[in-house]
């Protein structure tokens, strides 16, 4: 088969398949339709797969692929088109997300199996696998844009599947307000660039990069550059959830586990490092561009993960998680290792879909409660869940030999030899994140699998001010949810090792990744340092390093504290009432953007209302024409007497009139 034709099947086979089972999913039935949807997405894989392939075999730094597709619309000499760029990052986004979302597919049979949703809720995983398939297979900005607000949209079906649930009407509403004010810093930013460099093809548009870099914005002395590539950001700041954009991302908790573990984990929110990646031809061009971005990126990194500490639902735990993750690859591209900021989005990839996907599974085992304080001692009944979650925890906070600790430590070495502005700040930041993480991952884990067995005491709901007393014994889930875990497990414990030297030593991202390497050595002085020896030097290596010893700390303390001595944690919480206060309402975050965007909407939606509908639409176009005619229709019915007499006089008054007028022409 035609390559083309081929990498079309790549996306339009989950098109497919949420068409089938969305349209039709009540005629064919619900084993049909996860039949029909997996098996659109096992194809999507097949040929990722293939082609990634291909692209291994390709001559470093030549495209596979790079072609138009279909042009949609010409206007005078520029053309929207449709197109795939597919080179070493295309194929290992390809690969990332079509793997992970087969593995959520799977688990969603045995996860969903009770909802009356099931048919819609597999059409909307597939639409959203086809979304981001045409984002990242794009080769020009539209189609960027087309799959940057098709994710966005799907997100919203997805995080407010359970419609009737408030929380989730509301969890879906945010985070589509807050992806809105991200996307409009990111169409601003491309229509700088089509306004200046006429074209939206990636190829063409790095090609006059040093000619953009020359530029200043009109009206001020800000270079050109710079603010395409902080207006680009600012969208990627919504999509990748950092701060202050960030606070959609734990709300999403409100929808289904399979989603989380998507959305999460390979798609939506990896778009934005995926996004700045892509655009490094541009990044490097402006360091004040990338201390921006470094900056946003650190913040994220650690005072996300502080919120870490104190959830108490499980899947919150890994969504925060998640946040601190994706502001440790926003680090990475801050600092030009944008190798190793995609090396972390890969390996991040499997073990936050498996940690979510375990968060799921002992959401099943313990009869859909969520609070880990009403867990303890799963290991005994969940052994499948318990060694997969342990995989998972390891390989998150870079344990040597797991995938975590290839790609993590590639980001803190690049940190560390980086000496762009704001490099000190975040040099402190993801340091200090390493032990964070340890502390609330293994917390989760504690509490969860291990310790006293709370699930059978009587616990008083201070919220709405009675007890529970769920008497269930947990149980491991059916082989459709364990067998994805067995799966991401793997590439858990493996994916590190085998990527770290065709990643961060060889040529494998060689022209699709642009690096001034004069400017910023910063990843190439730690791969030459650290990375060259190997894997196994590098991991051996890692044990006898801060970051080792930062992170063995974080799990001693989680270990004393929830199991050997409880009593800590409500000391230090009565201890530090205030500080407690300020993590239990996210810095009070949301509150600040309920004010600001969601009220800001409020204003600009009552006056656009009443100003522009009321008053201009309704008031003076349709009202005021209407009032209009009114008038001279009432004005000319006094000429409508029905006398004839009348009418002959108008008439011959309008003959003179007629010869007067041309008498005078004349």
């Amino acid at each position: 088969m035609d390559l083309k034709y081929l990498l079309l099947l790549v996306p339009l086979a989950p098109l497919a398949g949420a068409i089938v089972a969305g349209l039709f999913g009540q005629l064919i039935g619900r084993a049909n339709a996860h039949r029909i949807t997996i098996l659109g997405v096992a194809i999507s894989f097949a040929i990722s797969a293939y082609v990634f392939k291909l692209v291994w075999e390709q001559p470093a730094g030549v495209p596979l692929f790079n072609q138009t597709l279909y042009t949609w619309m010409t206007v005078g000499d520029f053309k929207l088109e449709v197109g795939f760029l597919v080179d070493s990052l295309t194929a290992t986004m390809m690969c990332v997300v079509t793997f992970v979302s087969l593995m959520v597919h799977i688990y969603t049979i045995g996860y969903m199996q009770e909802d009356d949703g099931y048919q819609r809720f597999f059409a909307y995983i597939s639409l959203f696998t086809f979304s981001m398939l045409m984002l990242v297979m794009s080769n020009n900005m539209l189609q960027l844009f087309f799959g940057w607000e098709a994710v966005g949209l799907v997100s919203y079906l997805l995080i407010g599947f359970w419609y009737k649930k408030p929380t989730a009407i509301y969890a879906n509403l945010k985070a589509f307000l807050v992806n809105r004010v991200g996307d409009f810093g990111f169409i601003l930013g491309i229509g700088l660039v089509f306004a200046y460099a006429g074209t939206l093809n990636y190829n063409e548009v790095f090609a006059q990069g040093n000619s953009l870099a020359a530029l200043t914005f009109p009206g001020t002395d800000w270079m050109l550059i710079t603010v395409i590539c902080i207006c680009l950001f600012i969208g990627a700041m919504g999509k990748s959830a950092q701060f202050p954009l960030h606070v959609w991302l734990p709300d999403s908790m409100e929808g289904p586990t399979p989603i989380s573990a998507l959305i999460h984990a390979a798609t939506m929110v990896t778009a934005g490092i995926f996004m700045v990646a892509r655009m490094s031809p541009l990044y490097e061009l402006s360091t004040t561009a990338l201390s921006f971005v470094l900056v946003i990126g650190a913040i994220t990194a650690l005072f996300m993960g502080f919120l870490g500490i104190i959830q108490n639902d499980i899947k919150r735990v890994v969504a925060y998680s998640t946040l601190s993750q994706l502001g440790y690859m926003t680090v990475a591209l801050g600092v030009s290792a944008y190798s190793a900021a995609i090396f972390h989005l890969m390996t991040h990839a499997f073990f936050k879909a498996l940690l979510f996907l375990a968060a799921g599974s002992v959401i099943i085992g313990m009869h859909h409660e969520q609070d880990i304080r009403r867990m303890g001692g799963l290991w005994k009944y969940m052994k499948i869940t318990w060694l997969t979650s342990l995989i998972g925890s390891l390989a998150l906070i870079g344990t040597p030999f797991f995938s975590g600790f290839y790609s993590k430590d590639s980001i803190i070495g690049a940190v560390l030899e980086s000496e762009i502005p704001g490099a000190g700040f975040a040099q402190f930041a993801v340091m200090a994140g390493v032990f964070v993480t340890a502390f609330y991952s293994f917390r989760m884990f504690f509490l969860v699998f291990h310790g006293k067995e709370r699930f059978h005491e009587v616990q008083h709901d201070t919220q709405h001010g009675h007890e529970h007393n769920d008497s269930h014994t947990p149980h491991e889930s059916p082989w459709v949810v364990t067998l994805p875990l067995i799966l991401l497990a793997i590439p858990s414990l493996a994916i590190g090792y085998l990527a770290l030297e065709p990643m961060l030593v060889a040529d494998f991202f060689k022209n699709a990744i642009t690096v001034d390497s004069v400017k910023h050595p910063a990843l190439a002085e730690f791969v030459k340092a650290h990375v060259a020896h190997g894997p196994v030097a590098m991991a051996l290596h890692g044990f006898v390093t801060p970051v080792f010893w930062l992170a063995a700390a974080g799990v001693a303390a989680a270990w004393y504290f929830y199991l050997v001595n409880p009593a800590i944690p409500a000391w230090f919480m009565a201890k530090f009432g205030a500080v407690y206060r300020l993590l239990d309402n996210k810095y009070y975050m949301d509150k600040i953007n309920e004010v600001v965007f969601a009220g800001g909407s409020r204003t600009i939606g009552t006056g656009l209302w009443q100003g522009g509908d009321v008053r201009v639409i309704d008031g003076a176009i349709v009202n005021g024409s209407a009032r209009l005619v009114g008038w001279f229709a009432s004005v000319i019915r006094y000429l409508q007497s029905g006398l004839l007499s009348q009418y002959a006089f108008a008439m011959i008054m309008g003959i003179v009139l007629l010869l007067a007028y041309f008498t005078v022409l004349r």
